[in-house]
């Protein structure tokens, strides 16, 4: 079941959220943002949703100021940053969300400024792990400008899932990312997938069949 509301940021400012409940009792919710071309009512972001609650977990989704606003270019990192921890202020202000394990998370730049609030040392309470949908290592064709300093300092466990043809970083570029990194990651490739994990038209698997692997595997990850 799906429930809108508003998470309140500083200065009296806000920003809409849905709350997508677990279709069954749930240890665990997470905490998503969008990419940075789109809202939190994109396909990607509700298949992703629905399809998470309908195996078990709550999970929320929110605009980001710019998106909330109708702008298309994403605002400074400290704002996105703080927008998120507004997000995760108000699932913690909710007893049936507040109730199980926290993990955050999101779709490109959603699961880049989520990583950065997990190495921050400003800590998160409660944070059980991050889940990443298509990590933007760099920008497209322009594999020296890596968004990979933080990383290390990060402690939770991380899951990746990232498509095998992705133009803002490789599975292969990862792998020597994350070899670096002290704490436990995950990393799960989708093969024929690129930065969204779409895979082509004529691909084995259909699109559907693609987000279901995607999902089962965060599942399997938040229960470990």
């Amino acid at each position: 079941m799906a429930e809108r509301f508003e998470i309140e940021l500083e200065e009296g400012r806000r920003v809409s959220a849905i709350a997508y409940r677990a279709a069954r009792s749930t240890t665990a919710t997470v905490v998503l943002g969008h990419g940075a071309g789109v809202d939190q009512r994109s396909a990607f972001m509700v298949a992703f949703a629905t399809g998470l609650s309908s195996r078990g977990l709550h999970v929320v989704t929110f605009n980001f100021p710019y998106t909330e606003q109708g702008r298309s270019t994403p605002d400074p990192a400290p704002k996105l940053e703080e927008c998120f921890r507004g997000a995760i202020r108000s699932v913690q202000q909710m007893p049936e969300l507040a109730s199980g394990r926290l993990f955050i998370g999101g779709k490109s730049l959603g699961g880049r400024i989520a990583s950065h609030l997990a190495a921050s040392p400003q800590a998160i309470d409660g944070l059980a792990g991050l889940i990443c949908l298509g990590y933007p290592l760099h920008p497209p064709n322009r594999p020296e400008k890596l968004r990979t300093e933080h990383l290390e300092r990060i402690r939770v466990p991380m899951f990746i899932a990232q498509g095998a043809r992705d133009a803002f970083g490789t599975p292969q570029e990862l792998k020597s990312v994350l070899s670096q990194m002290k704490a436990p990651t995950r990393l799960f490739v989708v093969e024929g997938g690129d930065h969204s994990i779409a895979v082509p038209k004529k691909w084995p698997k259909s699109q559907e069949q693609v987000y279901a692997e995607v999902q089962e595997e965060i599942v399997r990850f938040v229960e470990r």
